[in-house]
């Protein structure tokens, strides 16, 4: 929706907040830039993008942000996490894939509960406001205990059950409960702006293939995205191969799990078979370039998937896997790990900014409601400061945030409307509560395990 196909009612007058000041990256279709832009909100949503001084005078801001000197841009959005695992930061470095899971379940059995998931998920959020992330699919236990967290908060999160059939789940529910209590879930959601329902099943090596069928039906009743680890390296597809004869997207896509709303993780080894199936029934992919090369999963094909059509997000992986859920250097290691074949134009920086905003949108089926700045679209930005050695001067703002931004000069983020950082202070949490919380759960797990 462009302001002038706005109803009238809706244009000038009161707003919630404006920003203005700033060069605005709207990462719309067109990549239109507004080199002295604002931004106007109101009830959540962006009412019009445009020149400060018209919108200046357009408008009566209840609040405003100052942007000048600044980039404002929409809000990340990590398609895949695992954020209570802050918990463990730490823990499980320099292994594979195989043996970082094997030192991890066992601690995550003994720590997690709706207390500890609550207290990682706290700090993953200031971490990620910290870093201008606005919205982020996770993939966890307690689900329950995460969207509390989150709505106190003020911050977009999607969430849901997930399934993992072992033999100890740290909720203690067996799988034999968990669709009926994922059913009850789903029926028992209202729908919310920016948000869908969700379902995570965990992967084809944790779940077996009548189960796979049976969440995915759940999720297809419920019009749920799914989303699932898959061939994120070579030991994972030789051992869904033993174990089922196809490897993990040839099963998948075998049980009719692939799809629109189905949203892989990694997809780092796979096919030029596997790649036109995933363009042939759109099925997105959650991108992890620092997570995959930390595990040596490999580097994946994203430029070959881009070429066939195939949506790609960006994500962090979890802060064990990858230590961190700075979502902007994960921007900066997309744009330049794929260029290690010799083609510096295989993943441009353009490309890249928009993995981790509209294409991440797309890939969650929201591409509709987040990942640009648009008049209608919810009010999901950033304000980025560029006044910083390494962000002078500035000749092109992909360029400057694909190459040179860091997490760290985030300014503002604003979420639906709501301003949860200004000038560098959250707003919404006392972020030294959290991180005594955080420190607190990390340190009794520790003193209770000499795994």
């Amino acid at each position: 929706m462009h302001p002038t196909d706005l109803p009238a009612q809706d244009r000038g007058g009161a707003i919630d907040l404006l920003v203005h000041g700033g060069e605005v990256l709207t990462v719309d279709a067109a990549g239109t830039v507004v080199p002295d832009g604002a931004v106007a909100v109101r009830g959540g949503r962006v009412v019009e993008v445009g020149p400060a001084d018209r919108l200046r005078d357009a408008y009566e801001a209840a609040e405003e942000i100052d942007a000048r000197g600044c980039l404002v841009l929409p809000g990340l959005i990590n398609t895949h996490t695992h954020l209570a695992m802050t918990l463990l930061r730490g823990i499980a470095d320099d292994l594979t894939l195989q043996g970082f899971l094997a030192r991890v379940i066992p601690r995550e059995a003994a720590l997690l509960s709706p207390e500890t998931v609550s207290a990682g998920l706290r700090g993953a959020i200031a971490e990620s406001v910290r870093g201008g992330v606005t919205t982020a699919l996770d993939m966890y236990w307690f689900h329950e205990a995460a969207e509390a967290a989150a709505r106190a908060a003020g911050w977009r999160l999607l969430t849901g059950p997930t399934f993992m059939d072992v033999p100890e789940p740290p909720d203690g529910r067996p799988y034999a409960e968990r669709l009926g209590w994922a059913a009850d879930d789903l029926k028992g959601r209202t729908p919310v702006p920016g948000g869908r329902p969700v379902l995570f099943a965990h992967s084809a090596y944790t779940l077996v293939p009548e189960q796979l069928t049976a969440i995915t039906a759940l999720a297809r009743e419920h019009g749920a995205l799914l989303h699932i680890h898959a061939a994120e390296n070579a030991g994972e597809v030789a051992m869904v191969t033993e174990q089922h004869g196809m490897r993990p997207v040839e099963l998948l896509d075998a049980l009719g799990v692939l799809g629109p709303d189905t949203l892989l993780a990694h997809a780092v080894d796979l096919t030029d078979a596997e790649i036109a199936t995933l363009a042939r029934t759109g099925t997105s992919v959650a991108h992890c370039p620092v997570s995959n090369l930390k595990l040596g999963c490999g580097i994946a094909r994203v430029p070959d998937l881009l070429d066939a059509g195939v949506t790609v997000g960006l994500g962090t992986d979890g802060a064990v896997s990858s230590n961190t859920l700075d979502l902007l250097g994960a921007v900066k290691v997309a744009a330049l790990v794929h260029k290690a074949g010799g083609d510096p134009t295989a993943v441009g920086a353009e490309q890249a900014v928009r993995m981790a905003t509209i294409e991440s949108a797309r890939a969650l089926g929201l591409g509709d409601q987040l990942g640009s700045l648009e008049a209608g679209k919810r009010a999901d930005l950033i304000v980025l400061d560029l006044a910083a050695p390494h962000l002078t001067p500035r000749h092109d703002p992909w360029s400057t945030l694909a190459y040179a931004a860091a997490a760290a000069d985030v300014r503002d983020t604003v979420v639906d409307g709501r301003v949860l950082m200004r000038d560098r202070a959250l707003l919404t949490l006392d972020e030294q509560a959290v991180l005594r919380e955080l420190s607190s759960a990390a340190t009794a797990h520790e003193k209770a395990n000499t795994v």
